[in-house]
């Protein structure tokens, strides 16, 4: 079961969306408070999928979270407990977050224990770095039927970790760990994006000592106790890239409130070299797509404070529609061109390989992963029957529908309600002619296979 978004393409967007705080920063926030011993609130949070699973988690755990305000949460760690495995599994789906709670969890009740974790399927997305991360403070790792429990006999105690990559959920791992865990922690090779920031922001209000240096490394000295924290997330530069897409890719406007410009920079100049004109506000951003054809351009995806991963999927719509060949190389997630299969099937022109078409370095060279793609344009899309395979790639099938000529029929679209809040009513705004109806009255859609999540 599940829903299918009807769209009668065709026509430029026009309006304003407001966009809320970051899912990959709320989520992440929301299980920092199980480290405090007195309530946080956490404000500007959105109404997504992934908030509400983080609740029902922190609730089988003990922590009584309200909702006092529109996109306010407050959570009082005050009694927390240890939950039943089952009820995790049930409550967590598809999310990756529980693996996030195991630092806090050891810290707070001396073990924790997490099911087996799903996620998109856009890559191998390996908890391999969160298992070392953990053993490395002193967690005994005992895997089971049906997942794994971590203890800490001896205690957490601070340590030195060299990461491999810098990735984002171990630098998460690490943070939400040696806070208070016993002595010095010291972890090189961390991911420093605006999310990790606002995170190490919250733990310093809670009466951590973090510092972060601009080699990527981040210092951290463990306290014994933490107490609540007050914060306002930080807007979510996904959510507002992607209504930026659809200007271009629809040649229309969305002034997006709540945006701002920091984190917003690398991809504000991708938009100008493309052709897409801004302003900046203290309220938003204006995004307009110019009244000449959009021009190609060649680009890499690389970790903070280079092009995000998740940026290039909805870009790739847009560049569909620009005058000359474009090539992307994607250098973070080695599967993440799986979506552009159901475009070629609206008409567009893509080819990926498994070449590094581009110079950054890239660990993916050589093994085989269609990493890289070339898209020739402009196209002239089509509407066509489609099925979302992950959260990003189905909100970039949203952007290619309404750019489409005609009527697409976009399945699994309740996948997108795990980042983009209220999302059908933000098209609506637009002006975007959209219908809502239950898969149990639709056939399949010709040719496509919905991945799990």
């Amino acid at each position: 079961m599940g829903e299918v978004l009807t769209v009668q393409g065709g026509r430029p967007v026009d309006g304003t969306v407001a966009v809320r705080g970051a899912k990959n920063f709320v989520s992440k926030a929301m299980v920092a408070a199980l480290l405090g011993e007195t309530p946080s609130v956490l404000r500007n949070v959105p109404e997504i999928r992934d908030v509400t699973v983080v609740t029902g988690l922190l609730g089988l755990h003990g922590v009584d979270v309200t909702q006092p305000d529109d996109g306010v949460l407050v959570m009082d760690p005050t009694d927390v407990e240890s939950a039943h495995v089952a009820d995790i599994d049930a409550h967590a789906g598809a999310s990756r977050i529980p693996i996030l709670f195991c630092g806090p969890l050891v810290h707070r009740l001396g073990e924790a224990f997490i099911p087996d974790l799903g996620g998109c399927r856009i890559g191998d997305r390996p908890i391999n770095y969160h298992l070392d991360v953990l053993r490395q403070f002193g967690a005994v790792v005992d895997k089971r039927e049906g997942g794994i429990r971590i203890t800490a006999p001896d205690g957490l105690r601070g340590t030195r970790i060299d990461l491999p990559y810098p990735s984002v959920g171990a630098t998460e791992q690490v943070l939400l760990t040696a806070v208070r865990a016993e002595g010095f922690t010291e972890l090189r090779g961390a991911a420093t994006e605006p999310e990790i920031l606002d995170l190490v922001a919250v733990l310093q209000k809670m009466g951590a000592i973090i510092g972060v240096d601009t080699d990527r490394t981040i210092r951290v000295e463990g306290v014994e106790r933490l107490r609540g924290y007050d914060h306002r997330a930080l807007t979510d530069r996904i959510e507002t890239a992607s209504w930026a897409c659809a200007a271009l890719a629809t040649r229309g406007q969305v002034f997006v409130r709540g945006a701002t410009q920091p984190e917003m920079m690398t991809f504000l100049n991708v938009f100008r070299k493309v052709g897409g004109e801004f302003d900046v506000t203290d309220e938003g951003i204006r995004f307009r797509s110019p009244g000449s054809r959009l021009r190609p351009l060649a680009l890499e995806t690389d970790v903070h404070p280079g092009f995000m991963t998740d940026w290039q999927q909805p870009l790739v719509v847009a560049l569909t529609q620009a005058d000359g060949l474009s090539i992307v190389h994607e250098t973070v997630y080695e599967n993440r061109f799986g979506f552009t299969k159901a475009l070629g099937g609206m008409g567009a022109r893509i080819q990926v390989y498994r070449e590094c078409l581009g110079s950054t370095p890239c660990r993916f060279g050589g093994a085989q992963f269609r990493h890289s793609a070339a898209i020739s344009g402009p196209t002239a899309l089509r509407g066509d029957d489609i099925v979302v395979p992950d959260l990003r790639g189905g909100f970039s099938y949203l952007v290619a529908a309404l750019a489409a000529t005609g009527v697409s029929r976009v399945q699994g679209i309740e996948l997108i309600d795990r980042g983009y809040e209220r999302f059908a009513e933000k098209l609506e705004a637009l002006g975007a002619d959209v219908d809502w109806t239950s898969t149990s009255s639709v056939p399949p859609a010709r040719g496509r296979v919905p991945a799990h999540v």
